[in-house]
């Protein structure tokens, strides 16, 4: 009662000040580019313990009180800036931060202050990854990939091969909101999973959320993960790419007006199934293709200081066509992404910033089948228009106050289906489903005393399925925009950081989070087949508390950074499909569904070395993730898919000379879970499989070794255009990791016997590759 007595003294008692105090405020940018630095840090020399960063576009707010400073400005790998100011009235102070390449000393000092953010920072579980940062990981296939750089880390597991999904802390891949400039990607992998729909030219900065999520987010239950596109060079063209033998890609940005408005374009393909068509000419597969490519567009106006516009778009699709000509058999299948984003930054006061999104987003995913007169075609997507209003206040030094509203209008298709047969056609009768979506939130973010540091947030949501609807209980119809159910949900969030020590300490966290939209995939396919479905009046949303505890230390003068975080989530309202489940078009997805309860906890340990010329992390995660359902064996807890007991990750970057870069990652985990065959029986001379407990058997351990040799033949050139080699390998050792198994029946109807075998399928063996890197600067 005492320690809470004194931090509520504290907070109280935080703003109060006795003398006049000022504020210093602006943006801080990138010298060359003029991008504006996510994170850069403001302090005051005199007292470095108290200062600020800047936020999403760059904007910074430090109140002081009325006297003489020396202000520093630091970013991770640019050279500090400091300006004595004589603060006696609010300051308006841009500054732009030019690369400190060859000022080492100076380089190391901004990486220290970035490095003790895990120790400084209010929020545990959270990590911020600038792009240029995540380049010096090893290349696989040319270039590196922002989803498969967190996977990483501990508590985020790749979801596998063939598959790009991530799960976070023993949740599903739906729970984690994954946005683009503020749009919600609903598919973010290309098929088979070896690229995300990220491409790392056209991005500035990724952060990923795993622990307390701060109350600014909501609508999911395990993560977010915050990605910022480039906006574009104002102060002269830029253009980079590279060149491969699976894909390519080209990225243009430049000034529209020089230093007030910049562009930038960004596009990438696959080519390796052009390339082999002439062979594929004349056999049975004669016009079968794929290949998938992505577009990144951004453009931005600075009307004044206090005014700026931003326009951002993204799209995505891929495309598989088979073909059997001899058979006439035909299929093709797209599916993709569309996103797009109108922002307005307005500055009301040196301690009040605004930013007002529009947000479109569109996931779709089609397949167009037939063979002779039979035709079949299925759609699902989801739409979302999304309009959102946040606001940030700085009232002091190290305090931070944001709060906001957001509402987003859903449309989606769960499953449409129509086929033709001759002259029998057969259509299903499922209409899209219709929701309203919206939040309010507060936060406080503020530093109590040199030892002391909290976040404190509510965040309020609502959820309506409204009509054109029909109910499937009652029978009962609904107008278009007429609710039909409704749902909210009270989100109360938490951290507190102790410091112990300048170099130790101690973090807690508790959220409480409410998820209303819903994934659900019956198989272990490649394809993106799974279903987005909204909370309705069978459907219930899914909630969340997530508690954790952290423990963070740096060593050796801030070289070594370490990390253990304990967490426990308890989760309500949980999804799967029920026992026997056979996929059925003519039925809607939510009738096949049973709902329980999960829990999920674990251990992450990390340690880092942030330095030198050998330098990298060794992540190591130990977790269980559990499900039960009263009608899936009478609510028995057993293990999640996901459910992966051991995760280790180990990067190594190595820098032998200023041409060459070596890279290598190792990745080893538990091995996948699957529901075993347990024997057979005959109906009418049909054989029916019968299965044991589900997931209560696991496939081999899954480990991988990949390596990556960056070759630059003049990294001293002073010349405009500069390129570089990436040579890479998948799989160094031809690991032939399991990816599920296959059940084979034969069966003699004379004898009665059948004899069931299992194979394990697996995807990627030994896969080489080499790209040609380029980048030409107009400077």
């Amino acid at each position: 009662m005492k320690i809470l007595q004194s931090i509520i003294f504290l907070w109280l008692a935080a703003g109060v000040s006795g003398q006049s105090s000022f504020t210093i405020s602006g943006y801080v940018k990138d010298a060359s580019s003029g991008e504006t630095l996510i994170g850069a840090n403001i302090f005051n020399i005199a007292n470095t313990s108290r200062g600020a960063t800047t936020n999403t576009y760059g904007f910074y707010s430090l109140t002081l009180d009325q006297g003489k400073y020396k202000i520093g400005f630091s970013y991770l790998g640019y050279e500090e800036q400091f300006f004595e100011v004589d603060l006696n009235k609010n300051v308006t102070l841009n500054v732009s931060l030019a690369e400190g390449v060859l000022i080492e000393e100076v380089v190391i000092s901004a990486e220290k202050d970035d490095r003790r953010r895990n120790v400084e920072g209010t929020q545990m579980g959270t990590v911020e990854l600038p792009v240029e940062n995540i380049k010096k990981l090893p290349a696989i296939f040319g270039e590196v990939d922002v989803l498969k750089a967190i996977q990483l880390l501990p508590g985020v597991l790749s979801s596998g091969e063939g598959n790009a999904g991530f799960y976070v802390r023993g949740g599903g891949p739906d729970q984690n909101l994954v946005l683009l400039d503020e749009a919600v990607v609903y598919n973010s992998g290309h098929m088979l999973g070896f690229f995300s729909v990220f491409n790392a030219d056209a991005l500035k900065n990724t952060t990923l959320i795993k622990g307390s999520m701060p109350a600014n987010f909501g609508g999911r239950l395990s993560s977010v993960l915050d990605i910022q596109m480039k906006e574009g060079n104002d102060k002269h063209y830029e253009v980079e790419g590279g060149i491969g033998l699976i894909s390519s890609r080209l990225t243009v940005q430049g000034p529209v007006v020089k230093d007030k408005s910049s562009f930038m374009i960004s596009g990438r393909r696959t080519y390796i199934l052009d390339l082999v068509q002439p062979a594929l000419k004349g056999s049975n597969f004669e016009g079968t293709n794929y290949y998938f490519y992505d577009l990144n567009t951004k453009w931005n106006y600075t009307f004044s200081n206090k005014n700026r516009l931003f326009f951002s778009g993204y799209f995505g699709n891929d495309v598989l066509k088979f073909r059997q000509p001899g058979r006439d058999f035909a299929f093709d299948l797209p599916y993709g992404n569309k996103t797009a984003t109108l922002r307005w930054n307005h500055l009301f006061s040196d301690k009040m910033f605004m930013n007002v999104s529009a947000v479109y987003n569109d996931y779709r995913f089609q397949f167009n089948g037939g063979q002779d007169d039979f035709v079949f075609k299925l759609y699902s997507g989801v739409k979302d228009w999304n309009l959102k209003i946040d606001f940030e206040n700085y009232p002091a030094t190290s305090h931070t106050i944001k709060y906001g509203v957001n509402y987003t209008y859903h449309t989606l298709t769960p499953n449409t289906a129509s086929a033709t047969n001759g002259e029998v056609d057969f259509n299903t009768t499922f209409k899209p489903k219709y929701a309203n979506e919206a939040a309010v939130y507060v936060l406080d973010d503020m530093k109590l005393s040199d030892q002391w540091a909290i976040n404190t947030g509510l965040r309020f949501s609502a959820f309506q399925q409204v009509g054109p609807y029909t109910s499937k209980i009652t029978g009962e119809q609904f107008g278009t925009f007429e609710p039909a159910v409704t749902y909210t949900g009270l989100e109360p969030r938490l951290s507190v950081n102790y410091k112990a020590s300048k170099n130790f300490s101690i973090k807690a966290g508790v959220a409480v989070t409410t998820q209303y939209l819903h994934l659900v995939s019956n198989s272990s396919s490649t394809l993106p087949a799974d279903v987005w479905v909204p909370s309705t009046e069978i459907v219930k949303p899914q909630r969340g508390v997530q508690y954790a505890l952290g423990f963070f230390k740096n060593f050796n003068n801030d070289m070594y950074e370490t990390s253990i975080e304990v967490y426990y989530k308890d989760l309500k309202n949980q999804i799967d499909y029920a026992d026997n489940y056979v996929n059925d078009i003519s039925k809607e997805v939510e009738d096949a569904f049973v709902f329980g309860k999960g829990r999920a906890y674990g251990a992450e340990f990390f340690l880092k070395k942030a330095k030198g010329k050998l330098n990298g992390w060794i992540g190591y995660t130990l977790s269980r993730s559990e499900r039960s359902f009263e009608d899936i064996e009478e609510g028995r807890w057993y293990p999640a898919v996901y459910d992966r007991p051991h995760d280790l990750s180990v990067v190594v970057n190595y820098k032998p000379s200023k041409k060459w870069d070596l890279g290598a990652v190792f990745i080893y985990g538990t091995g996948k879970l699957f529901t075993p065959v347990r024997g057979f029986f005959f109906v009418e001379q049909s054989v029916n499989l019968f299965y044991g407990p589900r997931n209560s058997a696991r496939l081999d351990d899954y480990h991988r070794l990949d390596l990556s040799a960056t070759y630059t033949p003049k990294p001293d050139s002073k010349k405009r255009f500069k390129g570089s080699w990436t040579f890479s390998v998948y799989n160094t050792y031809n690991r032939k990791n399991p990816f599920f198994v296959n059940f084979d029946t034969t069966t003699d109807f004379q004898t009665g016997t059948n004899t069931i075998t299992g194979t394990k399928i697996t995807i990627f063996p030994l896969i080489p590759s080499i790209t040609y890197n380029f980048k030409w600067n107009q400077k």
